[in-house]
């Protein structure tokens, strides 16, 4: 079970936070890296590409086109916000795909849209892009399986706004995110795997233990081999931040450096052939290396449920091309230019629609 005390959810939320913006409010903990799940193996029928499925928002007046609007909505009673873009190719008819990029801790949905700049592909490729934004101080994901849980809610209600308001495809909806952001991605891909075609977290997929949904959501994912935060074979260090954390909180995880990084081990790479035994892959990958700093690992998976792994040899806590991740590298660890995390994640989502098959 993922679901954490309060005091541990604050814990992770502080390593990562500061890791990834130099800021710092919350403690670590190792929710990141249980062994692998051993969830029910599916082996879905294969399927032609889906015909698009229009969202009522596809009757409504035409919205404008908008890059990074700020937009609020209530949930229970609380005013929640997100930020969208929406292409000027919009035209208010014809169903466009719908992207979901989570931030990380103390990110908000502001700078990590900086980060990513996935705005500027959904204006070169003609698609929506929401950026969800959490709460608290630092702002933070509930990392819960809890039907109350509140960030699941605000999702839903959020998926519905947009479906509203703008034409989506709601067979060609993708998520992604980073650190905290590919948490919740995991979350969601466990409480609301119908609603995605595909999806690409980035530093941080997680396989949780209870999760018994059966269906199969194509996942590529992305992680350094010396993340200094979230460790590639498991664990949390918080020793670069040590001095950002509150007398006696954040107390790292491991006490000794960690050893070369197992590349079939614990932590991710475990995560990620979880992904491929739920969604009925050959249990050994081909692994290509793309560059000297990149392994390309891919499993052999039924039609539309493919699983990839981007092995960033050297690479640290941190979005792969972007250039806000490598100006905080003295604490996030290196960022690789050799692999562009957020065009080459949009390449792989693009090829799925949630009716199986390839997308467009």
């Amino acid at each position: 079970m993922i679901c954490r005390s309060r005091r541990a959810q604050r814990a992770l939320g502080l390593a990562l936070a500061a890791a990834v913006l130099l800021t710092a409010a919350c403690s670590g903990d190792d929710t990141g890296d249980e062994d692998a799940a051993t969830d029910e193996t599916v082996e879905p029928e294969a399927e032609g590409p889906a015909e698009p499925v229009p969202s009522p928002g596809c009757e409504a007046p035409p919205a404008a086109p908008e890059v990074e609007a700020e937009h609020t909505l209530t949930v229970d009673a609380v005013p929640r916000r997100y930020l969208r873009t929406v292409p000027t190719s919009y035209d208010g008819e014809t169903p466009v795909p719908l992207v979901f990029d989570i931030h990380g801790l103390a990110e908000g949905a502001e700078i990590h849209a900086g980060m990513t700049k996935y705005s500027d592909l959904a204006e070169e490729e003609d698609f929506v892009v929401a950026f969800p934004h959490g709460t608290g101080q630092p702002v933070q994901w509930t990392i819960d399986q809890s039907p109350t849980n509140p960030d699941l809610l605000y999702f839903d209600a959020l998926r519905e706004e947009l479906g509203a308001e703008l034409c989506i495809d709601e067979a060609r909806v993708y998520l992604t995110g980073l650190s905290m952001g590919a948490w919740f991605s995991s979350l969601l891909l466990c409480e609301r795997a119908d609603v995605f075609a595909a999806a690409a977290p980035v530093a941080g997929l997680l396989s949780l233990e209870d999760c018994d949904t059966t269906q199969p959501v194509p996942v590529v994912s992305y992680h350094g081999t010396e993340d200094p935060i979230l460790l590639f074979n498991g664990g949390v260090d918080t020793s670069r931040i040590s001095g950002l954390l509150p007398e006696g909180e954040g107390e790292s995880t491991t006490t000794t450096a960690p050893p070369e990084p197992d590349l079939d081990g614990e932590g991710y790479p475990a995560n990620v052939a979880a992904f491929a035994e739920r969604n009925g892959c050959d249990p050994e990958p081909e692994d290509e290396e793309l560059t000297e700093a990149v392994v390309h690992r891919v499993y052999d998976c039924p039609e539309g449920t493919d699983v990839e792994f981007y092995i960033v040899l050297g690479g640290g806590h941190s979005w792969p091309s972007s250039e806000f991740s490598q100006s905080v590298e003295t604490i996030v660890g290196p960022t690789t230019f050799d692999i562009d995390a957020t065009r080459d994640s949009w390449e792989f989502l693009h090829q799925f629609t949630n009716g199986g098959g390839a997308g467009g």
